[in-house]
């Protein structure tokens, strides 16, 4: 039976190779037409799933989609999307503006959707981990802890929480090779420790560690984790208002038959990539869509059917498409403090750190940990674990601890709460980073 299987997928795959072949995608790039932005074309032979492929492309440049209109009716898939930089410019850069084309256009389909992402290559010189957990203060500071102890470095990681659950795709190398950890008992004695620890004191919670061994775009895999994680069922009244919610609703069309989302969301980098996320993994196909977000509001429209080509059947669906699509929306906003890391990488840096933020009552909601030729650029997003906002005093000691041409705040944050008066000086971190050396460490309000 397995052989007849992974005959038909061959199959499948040189089929659809055949007619990507018969029907290469094309690529247009204008600079011309639109005042404000560069206009990106795409036609394809459509295929489940190659919308997010097309986004995660862009997004992954860190390019940001102010309009978009999307057709996949029939065998062919249309999109046209305008786009800027971080900064509101047209794209000029021909090295980016070639990526396109190629990552894109008629020689895509050599690479397969993972390797078509930015920076997600495979590799042997690391160790891929998945995480999924209930969240709680100082969940990050445990786990860092515990790969440290086992004499792990982490050198990439992201980690997000939503609705009391976490979950994190970590990349870790062995401390004395500087590669990837290949000892199955080894990797069975992490997995067993980390998932100790993400599960506490609270056993009926569930938790998850896994060994990755294929090559993952990480957010797009996170979304997939907190998705079979059921991050998006509310368990009573979880502190969010009207107002600080998506606006999501779902209709039928009965005379077309397709069920029509829209959403109206505060606009945010990689809005279009989480929700054309869920519903790719949630089994629907976007058949038509229409996407406006050049003022603070986005507004997304988009007609889809399931892949077996039904609109939404009853209220529970369309309730749960409402709620899954709210939690994607909703995973990547930090209404917390951002602090950025960079310095030179050591094995237990990451530890170090949230153990810091952890004893000085800060948890982190949102992290980014990258290594690039021996630095560690890292970024967490935390707040109050008391709930409280965040002290000033508290920000100020770090500051005192490491350097004031160090830990630099950007702005005035109104969740940074002002400290009533000043305390004497003192070093939190005992004289940790004194011998280290930091390229910068910044603090502001983040809505990405």
């Amino acid at each position: 039976m397995e052989n007849n299987l992974s005959f038909s997928e061959e199959m499948d795959d040189e089929y659809e190779k055949l007619i990507r072949r018969m029907n290469p995608p094309m690529v247009e790039i204008d600079n011309e037409t639109c005042n404000n932005a560069t206009v990106i074309r795409v036609d394809s032979a459509n295929k489940h799933g190659i919308l997010v492929e097309v986004v995660q492309v862009l997004t992954d440049l860190n390019l940001i989609i102010t309009k978009a209109y999307i057709s996949s009716d029939g065998g062919w898939f249309m999109d046209v999307f305008n786009v800027t930089d971080q900064d509101g410019n047209k794209i000029r850069d021909e090295g980016i503006l070639d990526y396109i084309r190629k990552s894109l256009g008629p020689d895509s389909w050599f690479l397969s959707s993972e390797r078509r992402s930015v920076g997600v290559k495979p590799s042997m010189d690391h160790t891929s981990i998945e995480l999924t957990g209930c969240d709680r203060p100082g969940l990050l500071s445990e786990v860092s802890a515990v790969l440290t102890h086992l004499k792990c470095n982490v050198v990439n990681a992201e980690v997000w929480t939503h609705n009391t659950r976490a979950a994190a795709v970590m990349q870790v190398t062995d401390e004395e090779t500087g590669s990837a950890i290949t000892d199955h008992e080894r990797l069975a004695k992490i997995k067993q420790l980390l998932c100790n620890v993400l599960k506490g004191s609270n056993k009926s919670k569930s938790a998850k560690t896994v060994v990755a061994h294929g090559v993952t775009h990480t957010e797009r895999r996170l979304h997939q984790m907190m998705f079979a994680d059921r991050d998006y069922e509310r368990a009573g009244d979880d502190g969010l208002d009207d107002k600080q919610r998506p606006d999501v609703n779902v209709v039928n069309w009965s005379d077309k038959g397709y069920s029509v989302v829209t959403i109206r969301s505060k606009d945010r980098p990689k809005l279009l990539f989480d929700t054309v996320c869920t519903l790719t993994d949630m089994q629907y196909v976007v058949y038509h869509a229409n996407i406006d977000a050049e003022g603070p509001e986005a507004y997304q429209e988009y007609y889809i059917r399931h892949v077996d080509r039904s609109p939404v059947k009853s209220e529970a669906e369309r309730q749960r498409v409402i709620q899954c699509l709210e939690a994607a929306i909703e995973r990547r906003v930090s209404e917390g403090l951002k602090l950025e890391l960079c310095t030179t990488d050591r094995v237990g840096l990451l530890s170090d750190v949230t153990r810091i933020f952890r004893e000085n009552s800060l948890t982190v909601t949102r992290a980014e940990v990258t290594t690039r030729a021996g630095k560690a650029v890292n970024t967490f997003y935390v707040s109050d674990a008391s709930g409280y906002p965040v002290d000033a005093k508290t920000i100020d000691s770090i500051r005192q601890g490491i350097g004031q041409t160090i830990l630099h705040v950007k702005g005035c944050p109104e969740e940074l709460k002002p400290a009533a008066q000043e305390s004497p000086t003192r070093s939190i971190f005992g004289g940790l980073f004194k011998s280290k050396s930091f390229c910068n460490f910044g603090l502001v309000r983040s809505y990405s």
